[in-house]
């Protein structure tokens, strides 16, 4: 915490290499902190002087007459150690390399990557990088990212590929996810992996860690640190490069070497890791992973009308958790809850395309919560008559019908007291996307997450089984 806190929450920053042309990294780094919100000091550092953005630009870090705790550097390779020199003999604690040009291109760049990390360690400095696209910290309140920063959030998110990782992060904010940091770790010529990770885990604004990884430089450690920290925090990992055609590419991409596969997913069985097959995948699963209790097996029930809970059970199955046949009690009670024309809920529960409150959704979610054989549910998001186009006559609380405003309400809180209430979790499935609904609102808020698809649902579902048995291991 020590080494790592001036890189993610800096009282000032030095841009080395900093520029007045926009669109050149010297100019962005200079923009985006002074645009999104960061409060500490901002110098900008470049021989010939000047101003930027209206920002007295010094000739060397040297002359900046206060104290320094961060260098973002985005000079030209070939000048980085005389840089870097600079930092040490003004006290900067931490740096962020945006520069490429080092191992990543060859042995003549790996040469100065090690006279770079040589010349930092000798001066107590840690650094991000190189080859990367810097860093987003709510905690620093410092983005050297984005155009726009990201929502705050519980999620942090490291990633070995900047480009890429940018892209990740600009649709998990899309979709609502909320970061509390965003990593692009490059060649890892400094920190690692490994060390992201001691730190996120002790990093109070972090809830789940996320991470895009091609190689590791110290596999072995990577996954001792990962099993202590699965027993605070849950871990999601992707990774590149796990055909031969990949790997070859992370060499050149990240200076990485790839490694086994087989070797790599049974290190991430060993250690607890929820590891995804698709890019977009982590951050779906994260969602579920920051807001629900763990379930206490793999017996999930299903509710959902005619095709849709055909298909969330399929994939449920498909990712080993059990769809359970309800007791002969249960379907009893259940039929109660349900239209005459329904089948019997055996599991999944079919609504036959019939209307339901909001009320009856949550009664039947309790049932099943309640069911000493069940660890989860997969649901709807209850529904809220207004958002379907159920168009009262008269007017009642807020405009809604008065007997539909009794249900919505009641529904909904019920809805959400549940996975508290049980110590379950609750996944939900949402087939209609329209603004200022009040139900989807309040889900969110109570940390139920809403999906687009049975898939997604299974997925959630399976990754707080995953980590609820890395937990008891």
């Amino acid at each position: 915490m020590e080494q790592l806190d001036p890189i993610f929450k800096p009282k000032s920053i030095a841009i080395l290499g900093a520029s007045n042309r926009p669109g050149k990294w010297g100019y962005e780094m200079v923009a985006r902190p002074l645009k999104t919100g960061y409060s500490g000091a901002i110098y900008p550092v470049n021989p010939k002087g000047g101003k930027i953005l209206g920002l007295r630009c010094y000739q060397s870090v040297l002359d900046i007459p206060d104290h320094v705790e961060l260098a973002v550097v985005t000079a030209p390779a070939p000048n980085t150690p005389q840089l870097m020199q600079e930092c040490v003999e003004k006290g900067v604690k931490g740096a962020v390399f945006i520069t490429a040009g080092f191992a990543e291109t060859g042995n003549k760049g790996k040469i100065l990557e090690d006279e770079v990390v040589k010349i930092a360690r000798g001066g107590g400095i840690r650094f991000v990088g190189p080859n990367g696209m810097g860093i987003w910290s709510a905690a620093g309140q410092l983005n050297l990212c984005f155009e726009t920063a990201p929502k705050p959030g519980p999620i942090a998110f490291i990633s070995q590929s900047g480009t890429f990782g940018g892209y990740l992060s600009e649709i998990a904010t899309a979709r609502g996810y909320g970061l509390s940091k965003f990593i692009s770790i490059g060649n890892q010529a400094d920190l690692t992996a490994s060390e992201y990770l001691e730190y996120l885990v002790e990093d109070e604004g972090t809830k789940v860690i996320v991470f895009y990884i091609e190689g590791l430089k110290d596999g072995r450690r990577f996954f001792q640190v990962a099993k202590e920290a699965i027993k605070k925090k849950p871990i999601v990992i992707y990774k590149g490069g796990s055909t031969r055609a990949g790997a070859r590419a992370t060499l050149s991409h990240t200076a990485s070497l790839a490694g086994s596969e087989e070797v790599f997913e049974g290190m991430c069985r060993q250690a607890g890791l929820i590891r995804t097959q698709e890019a977009s995948h982590p951050f779906e699963i994260a969602e579920a992973l920051v807001g629900q209790p763990l379930p206490r097996g793999r017996r999930v029930a299903i509710v959902g009308s005619g095709g849709q809970g055909v298909v969330n059970t399929d994939a449920c199955v498909s990712l080993g958790l059990e769809v359970p046949e309800f007791d002969a009690e249960t379907v009893r009670s259940l039929k109660e809850l349900l239209p005459p024309h329904a089948p019997p809920p055996r599991n999944p529960v079919d609504f036959a395309g019939s209307y339901r409150t909001a009320l009856e959704e949550a009664s039947i979610t309790e049932k099943l919560l309640s069911l000493d054989y069940i660890d989860g549910v997969i649901t709807n998001v209850p529904v809220n008559p207004m958002i379907w186009g159920l168009k009262p006559t008269s007017t009642g609380t807020n405009g809604l019908l008065p007997n539909t405003s009794k249900v919505v309400i009641p529904g909904t809180d019920l809805f959400v007291s549940l996975p508290k209430k049980y110590n379950k979790p609750i996944i939900t499935l949402r087939f209609r996307h329209t603004d200022n609904d009040s139900v989807v609102d309040a889900l969110r808020e109570a940390g139920i997450p809403i999906y687009d698809t049975p898939e997604q649902c299974a997925r959630a579902m399976y990754a707080l089984v995953k980590y609820a048995e890395a937990q008891r291991d």
